[in-house]
């Protein structure tokens, strides 16, 4: 259903026909429809939804519409939508809403899911507890698989995973077992025969890009979150996982652009606010750029003598910035998916040398053969090229190097992107070419 048939059938309102629809939506589909609604019909719309998929359909929406919904809610609705909810969303969503509107909220649920939600508040923000779920399925080390299958069926609805089941002996974790293995084993066969007693756990103040690296690593479904006496607290599944990740490579990419980074969405996020949050990054490479302009002013008396040479300069600049950039980004990448470590320096510095030979002798026989054939100046084109085969070596060296070193030094390593090694690289490629220019001209 499109927004367009959607506003056609509740001006005709034909309620009845609308329930019918979105009762066939997917609830992620359907939370993308609520939001291309204002306020007024997106309230009436969600309320025609399904009691149990409004809240799976709430927990896919918006923090802004999902507090729109809320100040429309009655005391009842509030209580049945956060018991239907799995606690960790419930946790996320309550965790941006204003104080006062919490308290409300927490007053409205049941004194089992308040619990959950405030025990999940009380982790820091970028913690492998602020992302986790209380909703799993315990087994008992000596229960039959037969058994087994009964308490999924009985608590399965209520978990965030049947797929992956917990054997856990006075809270202490003992083991893993797989919803497929409980399925093709004989029904008197033992939980602790079947458990493998060899799996990936996280703690709850760990990072929680370190368990969203985990999920890619190991192709899980979800990762038990334990404590540091063993005993299982909760688990992290694939979905938080990839939020995770797409919420980390947001703010990488804000970084290597110089932007400081944002949660919110571009179209949300007002003119003022995307005006701060670059205006500070832009100030710094602005003023650093003032070193360039100072070398360059040392060197008047050579533009004087061949004014050709500043013609030159934009161009090796801007390919000294592209080269490094191109290094910065690979390493940034392998740095992110825990491909590359600080104690791979000597490979990663060896291998970008090399390649700096390749691509730098590359563009600089043929920027060489254009300045010869246009200018007929040899010496020039001499210039022009070594400069250039100086500048491409440093500028990749600098662009693989300083991420890595940003790491070590517990720093994002999107910081040392871009804009700040083009920076730098900028400098060199001045003093490198004038340096070159004073002695093969003799200035």
């Amino acid at each position: 259903m499109t927004k367009k048939v959607l506003l056609k059938l509740l001006e005709e309102k034909k309620f009845q026909s609308i329930h019918e629809v979105l009762s066939k939506y997917n609830p992620v589909d359907l939370a993308g429809l609520l939001s291309e609604l204002d306020d007024e019909n997106m309230v009436l719309v969600f309320r025609m939804i399904e009691k149990e998929k409004a809240a799976e359909v709430f927990s896919y929406m918006d923090n802004d519409l999902r507090q729109v919904l809320v100040k429309t809610f009655s005391n009842q609705e509030i209580k049945y939508l956060f018991d239907s909810m799995f606690a960790d969303d419930a946790a996320d969503f309550i965790g941006d809403m204003p104080a006062n509107v919490v308290a409300q909220l927490l007053e409205n649920v049941d004194g089992e899911t308040r619990v959950h939600i405030n025990h999940l508040l009380q982790y820091p923000d970028d913690s492998v507890g602020s992302i986790m779920t209380v909703e799993y399925i315990e087994l008992n080390p000596n229960m039959t698989v037969s058994q087994a299958l009964d308490k999924i069926r009985e608590v399965g609805n209520n978990s965030e995973t049947v797929y992956t089941c917990y054997v856990v002996e006075k809270h202490k974790l003992l083991g893993i077992v797989s919803a497929k293995n409980l399925m093709i084993s004989s029904r008197d066969t033992l939980i602790r025969d079947l458990m493998i007693d060899n799996y990936i756990s996280v703690k709850t103040n760990d990072d929680k890009e370190k368990a969203a690296n985990l999920f890619r690593k190991y192709g899980l479904i979800a990762i038990p979150v334990i404590d540091s006496e063993g005993c299982i607290v909760g688990i992290v599944t694939f979905d938080d996982a990839i939020d995770v990740l797409t919420e980390e490579a947001t703010e990488d990419i804000h970084k290597m652009a110089a932007i400081t980074a944002s949660d919110e969405p571009y179209l949300k996020t007002s003119v003022l606010k995307h005006a701060k949050n670059r205006i500070p990054w832009l100030l710094v490479l602005m003023l650093s750029a003032t070193i360039t302009g100072s070398i360059i002013s040392k060197y008047e008396q050579a533009f004087a003598v061949i004014p050709l040479l500043v013609s030159f300069i934009p161009m090796l600049m801007d390919t000294g910035g592209n080269c490094g950039s191109q290094s910065s980004t690979l390493i940034i990448r392998g740095l992110a998916v825990d491909e590359l470590h600080f104690s791979d320096i000597p490979k990663i510095f060896w291998k970008e040398f090399r390649v700096s030979l390749l691509v730098s002798f590359a563009l600089a026989l043929a920027n060489g053969i254009r300045i010869t054939l246009v200018y007929g100046d040899v010496q020039l084109a001499f210039v022009v090229s070594i400069s250039l085969i100086g500048t491409i070596v440093i500028a990749k060296l600098v662009g693989c190097l300083l991420p890595v070193l940003a790491k070590k030094c517990r720093l994002d390593p999107a910081i040392m992107a871009a804009p700040l090694i083009t920076t730098i690289v900028d400098a060199f490629s001045i003093i490198i070419y004038f340096r070159i220019a004073t002695l093969v001209f003799k200035l």
